[in-house]
């Protein structure tokens, strides 16, 4: 057996040694050095970001406020995100850190003392009752004036402003449930008019909550009726009418035509119908809650230090997208919601960015909590006069009205996945609609005698406006869902 040995010629060629140039060995050492330290860096990376985003995570769902406030959705490092697509879209629903133990939740002892606005009174004399307008009698929201409107945002120590309620304008209590609601400090509050609901009891209420809150259902003549001959109504020693733990507080006379536009007053003017309370949870008539309100407070309110929490719209970032969104549903008038947002954007209202210190211009209005402090009460009417003046669709006022009053008005905008967990949403009993939803042109509501304008709300926008709007022109919208 022969054995061969090969030896292979390093210098290169046929037959001739192959050649490496002289520093080869400190190139391949650098070579795999830098892949190794990619590798590496790579992987410290991704640990770094999961590190990140598990402790993210973990801090929006802890009870500690320490913890919950670093999950700080309405920021502008976690808008940019969200905008730009690295934050994953949240589920329909989600769950809510609540607190564990309804009995070991401490109540603030101290209001959230008012810094801002120290004294807020309210006009209760419609003394101009004919201001451009052919109307001659008290109006509840008052024949406010472009000048009063303008002067209104303007904030000072002691302020007066109109709020609805104007003598003989109508909203009136009867005097037993006036009595009764001078004792509700906590109010859980919601209405219904024109009979499209009755009302849902609320689930998961602790025996503490039973205690503390007052559950107030604000209604009209013709829900009254309605809830009568459909469930069952109770009347107390005093008078007072129930529906479970409802307790009914009928309006005797509707302030507007618009049903939609009724069911604003309490809604956003709480602290004017229960003026006793000091906090407020404001549900829709169509919605059954089943978290517990005490709870609620503690999560929304004080473990962040907040005073005023609202949920966000679910597709819509801008005023604009919503108001497009109103008008192929038809909810409203289309000129009427095009008018609206020319004077909007004339006086300066952009549309949504991440520059801006909110996580949205435009809210899921159906839950509002708030403490009612004087700068929340003066919001509140601020937002209610704006429906009062221009169309009763409310989310397109809602960040109008922070944006005049330059981000003196602070309040926390909760992740709309848990609103959808608060409550169960019922459907209305009937379908609702009005015919002024229906109107493609201003000549359909300008005909003499036409029935459709309304004729004590948004008169703001038959009243001549003090800026030249034929020159704006409003942004274009991307339509962000088909459900609008």
């Amino acid at each position: 057996m022969i054995a061969c040995v090969c030896v292979l010629d390093v210098e290169g060629g046929s037959g001739s040694p192959l050649k490496f140039p002289h520093d080869y060995p400190l190139r391949l050492v650098w070579k795999k050095g830098f892949v190794r330290l990619v590798l590496v860096a790579g992987i410290i990376w991704m640990l770094l970001i999961m590190v990140v985003l598990l402790l993210h995570v973990w801090s929006c769902q802890s009870s500690l406020a320490f913890f919950s406030a670093m999950c700080n959705r309405g920021g502008r490092v976690f808008i940019m995100l969200d905008t730009m697509g690295f934050v994953p879209k949240p589920p329909h629903r989600c769950s809510i850190p609540l607190a564990n133990n309804v009995d070991k939740v401490a109540i603030a002892k101290e209001r959230t003392p008012d810094v801002i606005l120290e004294h807020l009174s309210y006009f209760e004399e419609d003394d101009n009752p004919n201001n451009g307008t052919e109307e001659t009698t008290p109006l509840f929201g008052g024949h406010q004036s472009w000048a009063q409107r303008d002067q209104s945002f303007k904030l000072s120590k002691t302020m007066k402003v109109h709020c609805g309620f104007i003598h003989g304008g109508g909203a009136e209590m009867s005097p037993e449930d006036v009595d009764y609601v001078k004792k509700c400090k906590f109010v859980v509050a919601s209405g219904i008019f024109d009979g499209y609901d009755v009302p849902h009891q609320p689930t998961n209420i602790s025996q503490r909550s039973r205690e503390l809150f007052c559950f107030l259902m604000v209604v009209d003549g013709v829900s009254l009726e309605f809830i009568k001959s459909n469930v069952t109504v109770k009347k107390d020693s005093d008078g007072g009418l129930w529906v479970g733990i409802w307790r009914l507080i009928p309006l005797k006379k509707p302030p507007y035509d618009e049903p939609r536009r009724n069911g604003k007053v309490p809604k956003i003017l709480t602290h004017r119908l229960f003026p006793q309370a000091q906090y407020s949870i404001w549900i829709d008539g169509k919605m059954e809650l089943i978290a517990d309100p005490l709870l609620m407070l503690e999560r929304y309110l004080w473990r962040g230090k907040h005073t005023f929490a609202i949920a966000q719209h679910k597709y819509h970032h801008s005023i604009y997208e919503e108001a497009d969104a109103i008008k192929r549903r038809k909810r409203y008038a289309r000129p009427l919601i095009d008018l609206h947002m020319k004077i909007y954007r004339y006086e300066g209202m952009q549309l949504w960015s991440i520059l801006k210190n909110t996580a949205s211009d435009v809210p899921e209005g159906a839950i509002i909590i708030r403490e009612h402090t004087a700068l929340n009460n003066l919001f509140s009417c601020l937002w209610f006069n704006e429906v009062n003046l221009f169309t009763p669709r409310d989310q397109l006022s809602f960040g109008y009205v922070v944006y005049r009053l330059g981000g003196a008005f602070k309040f926390h905008m909760f992740p709309n996945c848990e609103y959808y967990s608060l409550f169960v949403l019922h459907p209305h009993t009937r379908e609702h609609s009005s015919k002024i939803e229906w109107v493609k042109d201003l000549k359909e509501l300008k005909k003499e005698n036409s029935k459709l304008k309304e004729t004590r709300g948004g008169l703001g926008l038959w009243t001549p406006y003090p800026g030249d709007l034929n020159t704006v022109v409003l942004p274009p919208v991307a339509r962000t869902s088909k459900a609008g």
